[in-house]
This record gives structure tokens, C-alpha cells and sequence, in this order.
């Protein structure tokens, strides 16, 4: 028995289904990622947000961009965030950070850019003769590999002096104990000591 071309009682087709339920899930833990105060489970919130947004590449039939997605951001980046903070810095850290105090500016920046947005949206004529132009991954793949290939090793080479200077700074220095310790480096600000 297979599924109906639409859900039942809502008349939608199920990809439209599909595309809400990761879409909500990709804006609901982006706003998590921005409201959260730990930041390791902000960076948690982050790798499902790239998985939603995985899953709507799949959705809309580009493999490459899907498994792009889960390999280069899930696997590579938001996982060298999370290696990053647990290295480096306290879980919880200060108690008052500075954009705390400066929401209303973000708030007004925000706004801003979601009208421009939108007006940009409205005013755009977006011509579509009604096909889909789907590229295969050989083609993208021969594309990266023969035309761009000196930028996408120069990339690699970047990213691999980025990881290694993150582990450089993030070295703890064995003749500087009082750098090793978070609390001791940085003391708090109610502390009468």
C-alpha cells in the first residue's frame, strides 16, 4: 500500500510537508543557536540547523549540495567548533557578554535586513520557462576538479593553516600555569580579591 499524492485532511503534497518540518527545524534551532547562553549546546543547535538545511537540498533533488552539507559543515566545521570551544574556552562562560547589552542595535540591524530582503525579493523579476535544470555530481565534479582546481586546493590549504593555527593557540604553555587555568587567567569581576 502506498501513500496518497497529498496528506489527508490538509490537501498538501507531502514534499511541501517535508520542506516545513525541516524548515521549522533548521529556523527553530538557528534561533537557538543565537538565544542559547551554553555555548556547547549552541554548537549542537548549529550541526541540526546544517542537517535541516542538508535535508532540504535532498528535498529539492541536488545530492551533491546534501552530502556537501553533511561533510563539510557537520563533519568538518561544526565539529572543529565544538573541538575548538572545548579546548579553549569555560562552558559557561562570562556572565555578561557585550552584544547582551547591545540587543537593541541587533534588534534594528535585523530588522533592517529582512525588509531589504524582502523588498528585494518583491521588486526581482525571476524568470522560469517551467524546467528544472538539474546538474549531475560527474559534471559538478568535473567542473570543480579541471576549471577551479587551483582555488579549491588554495581552500584547502587555507583551511589547513586555520586548523593548525587553532591548535597552535590553543596549546597549553607548561612553564605558564597561570595562562592553563580560565579562572585564574581571568578573574571575576565580583571577586574582592
Amino acid at each position: 500500500m502506498g501513500l496518497p499524492e497529498t496528506v489527508p485532511y490538509l490537501d498538501w503534497r507531502w514534499d511541501d510537508l517535508v520542506f516545513l518540518a525541516l524548515a521549522g527545524v533548521m529556523l527553530g534551532s538557528a534561533l537557538l543557536v543565537v538565544l542559547g547562553r551554553d555555548i556547547i549546546r549552541s554548537a549542537l543547535w548549529l550541526i541540526l540547523s546544517f542537517a535541516g538545511l542538508a535535508g532540504i537540498y535532498g528535498l529539492l533533488g541536488s545530492p551533491f549540495l546534501a552530502i556537501s552539507q553533511v561533510l563539510v559543515y557537520i563533519g568538518a566545521i561544526a565539529v572543529l567548533i565544538l573541538f575548538a570551544v572545548m579546548i579553549t574556552a569555560d562552558k559557561r562562560g562570562p556572565a555578561r557578554l557585550v552584544f547582551q547589552r547591545q540587543w537593541w542595535a541587533g534588534a534594528i540591524a535585523a530588522v533592517l535586513l529582512v525588509g531589504l530582503l524582502v523588498t528585494a525579493i518583491l521588486f526581482t523579476e525571476w524568470p522560469h520557462d517551467g524546467r528544472i535544470y538539474a546538474a549531475e555530481t560527474r559534471d559538478i565534479a568535473l567542473t570543480l576538479f579541471e576549471d577551479y582546481l587551483f582555488a579549491f586546493e588554495a581552500l584547502a590549504v587555507l583551511l589547513l593553516a586555520a586548523v593548525i593555527g587553532g591548535l597552535y593557540l590553543a596549546k597549553r604553555d607548561d612553564d605558564m600555569p597561570e595562562t592553563n587555568s580560565p579562572r585564574q587567567a581571568m578573574p571575576d569581576e565580583d571577586d574582592p580579591t
